[in-house]
Formats: C-alpha cells, structure tokens, sequence
C-alpha cells in the first residue's frame, strides 16, 4: 500500500441534494474522488463495484471510466487530485475503489472544515488547508483499511469459500435496504441453508450480523454526532427514526435518546 500521501487538490465541489449525474460515466485525466454525506449512489469503476453512502469514499484512477447513477437524492464532495509521487500501476488499481471510514465524529469534521476552505483552492492559504484535510482523510482511510486487513489475516476461523463471500456481501449492503433472498440466490441456495451454514461458520445468523452491524453504527453515530434519530437511522439501513428506535430498544435494553445521554460527557 502507498506509503507517501502527499498529494495535490486541483478542484473541489460541494453537493447538496443531488438527484442525478449530469453524466452517467466519465474518464477524468486527474484522479477523483466521490466523498458521501448523505444519501446512496451506485457506482462502477472497472473490477469495484457496488453502492456507496455515509462513510464510504470512492476513488477513481486517471484514465478508468466512472459509472455512477443516484439512488437517493446526494450530498458530497467531489474532489480532483494529483498524488506528488505518481503510483505505479498496480498501486493505483489498489487505491481505487470504494473506502470506509467508521470514525463518524472525525469524518464529519473532516467534511466541515473543506466546506468551509470551499472550492477557491488554487492560491493559499486555501491551497494549503485542501491539502492537509485530503493528507489527513487519505491516512484514515488507510489506517481503517489496515484495521480489518489484520483482522482477517489473524482470525482463526476458516469458513467456507462462499460463506466468506456471504459475508462479504452483508458487510458492502449492510446499511442499505437488502433481501436474504438475493443472497441466497446468488450463492445457489436456499434461505434456510444460508441460515444454517452462516450460523455454523460465524455463530450468528445473515439477519443478526446485519443487525449487529446496524446496531453498531447507530450507538457510534449517537455518542459522535448531535444528528438528529432520523438521519442517524437512513445511515445504517433503517427508513425511519422510528423503527430503528423499536430495534434499537429491543435488542441493547434501552431507547437510543437514553444511549445518547448515557455516554455524553
């Protein structure tokens, strides 16, 4: 992985509500980057495909074309960039793709701080500031990305090679509306099996470790944020402040105001 994070920012775009791409795909000569505050998009950029939403970063080498489509009105940040030390080739199909970022309170203030800096980045002291808050989300993303490359690497289980991809699977749709009946079928079983062998392989079933996940992220969002249930609530999957409310209480014992004011300090 890319060890000189130097770069330089050449334009900067702040959206707000965006229902669609004015272009379904495009081929930048500069490297870009889609950054998520709110809403969903779908995304193709040659072998990494997928959706994106709250946390994740899309990158996009110099050169590839960027298939991307709304699937909810969205808020994000468009940024153009070149890296100081050009990566090979190789190390420039590794650094494109979809990035994850968990650190909600650090990720939003990361996104405050370039609102505020804007798009007028090509004198200082603008140029500058661009330049550490991309240096400084760049080396979050790899810090998080090498987080859950030692996990798996260290993890004792060997599950099956599909239940891995079930996994897989759950992990990139998990905050987003999904059918296990979608996932039965790309693997070519039954929604009974996929139950019983994913439960054998991780303890849990498809359903709980969506949930946990959801469940995870809402806690996270409520103690690092001051957003309010219903947007906390779009952000792991959930349609309304409401439901996630029922769940939330459900399972952890508690309403998510009373988590909320738990762990304020």
């Amino acid at each position: 992985m890319k060890n000189e994070w130097s770069l330089h920012p050449l334009a900067f775009t702040y959206w707000v509500k965006k229902e669609q791409f004015l272009l379904a795909q495009d081929t930048d000569p500069a490297w870009t980057m889609f950054a998520v505050e709110r809403g969903r998009f779908a995304y193709r950029i040659g072998a990494h495909a997928g959706e994106a939403g709250f946390g994740d970063l899309v990158v996009c080498p110099p050169g590839i074309a960027f298939h991307r489509r709304a699937l909810s009105p969205l808020t994000f940040h468009f940024i153009k960039f070149d890296w100081e030390v050009a990566p090979g080739p190789d190390e420039s199909a590794a650094l494109g793709g979809r990035w994850t970022v968990r650190d909600a309170e650090r990720l939003l203030s990361t996104y405050r701080y370039m609102k505020e800096i804007g798009g007028a980045i090509r004198q200082e002291p603008a140029l500058g500031r661009m330049k550490h808050m991309m240096e400084d989300l760049w080396r979050l993303m790899e810090i998080e990305r090498s987080h859950a490359e030692s996990a798996a690497r260290y993890s004792s289980d060997a599950p099956a090679p599909d239940m891995v991809e079930a996994r897989k699977w759950l992990l990139e749709r998990a905050y987003q509306p999904l059918a296990m009946r979608e996932l039965s079928d790309a693997l070519g079983i039954s929604p009974v099996q996929l139950t019983r062998r994913f439960r054998a392989a991780y303890r849990t079933t498809p359903t709980e470790f969506v949930t946990g996940l959801r469940l995870e992220r809402a806690c996270r969002l409520l103690e690092e944020t001051t957003q309010p249930l219903d947007w906390i609530a779009q952000q792991c999957g959930y349609e309304n402040g409401f439901y996630l409310s029922r769940v939330f209480t459900a399972k952890l014992g508690m309403t998510p105001s009373a988590h909320r004011r738990l762990h304020r300090v």
